[in-house]
């Protein structure tokens, strides 16, 4: 079927979006035709004030619209507590589970050599900045159980070595391979509890 040029357009932008197919794509694009003039508007502006005032908050590199997030900022967080994610889409899964109160730091990536990523392309820097100021820090590793994550991993608990900086990881209940993104939130508990130590 061939669609209005128009309509055609706002279904291509919808199959940008992960996990949305051609039929998801046509719905979804039909749906929005189906809002009113000024909803559109509003999701509109939504989207392009979204683009334009969310960037990486200066501590922990999360996404928010001030200059350091909710988390850093709350006095209630354990400080010395940080849990170290590839991508901000973690946090929020975290954030689901409800009983984590430390804080967190995103990479923003993960170390590739196959792909030309090394450590100096991720936020790292800000990281080792983080843990030195700490009187008793804990990096909580919670990254993919892949090549990449493994040697991002090592490359951590190798920059921290003889430093007094408790290096644990999530326990490996969480399936080999997974997104940390795509957890339900018991799994995600039950690995934050029992994660394990691999350096003091």
């Amino acid at each position: 079927m061939i669609y209005p040029k128009k309509l055609e357009n706002i279904i291509e932008y919808y199959k940008k979006l992960p996990g949305i197919g051609e039929k998801s794509a046509e719905r979804l694009a039909l749906a929005t035709l189906d809002m009113n003039t000024e909803s559109i508007h509003d999701f509109s502006i939504s989207l392009v004030e979204a683009k334009e005032h969310l960037h990486p908050c200066r501590i922990c590199g999360h996404l928010t619209d001030k200059e350091v997030c909710d988390i850093c900022s709350d006095g209630g967080r354990d400080k010395n507590l940080i849990c170290v994610i590839e991508d901000y889409k973690s946090v929020f899964t975290f954030e689901k589970v409800g009983n984590y109160h430390g804080t967190y730091h995103v990479l923003n990536g993960l170390i590739s050599p196959t792909e030309g990523i090394g450590y100096e392309d991720i936020n790292l820097s800000t990281l080792i900045d983080r843990v030195e100021k700490l009187e008793k820090p804990e990096l909580i590793l919670a990254l993919k159980s892949n090549i990449e994550g493994e040697t991002t991993t090592l490359f951590i608990k190798k920059i921290f070595e003889n430093k007094n900086v408790v290096i644990s990881r999530l326990s490996y209940g969480i399936p080999m391979g997974a997104d940390i993104d795509y957890m339900d939130v018991v799994t995600l508990d039950k690995a934050l509890d029992d994660r394990k130590t691999i350096s003091e």
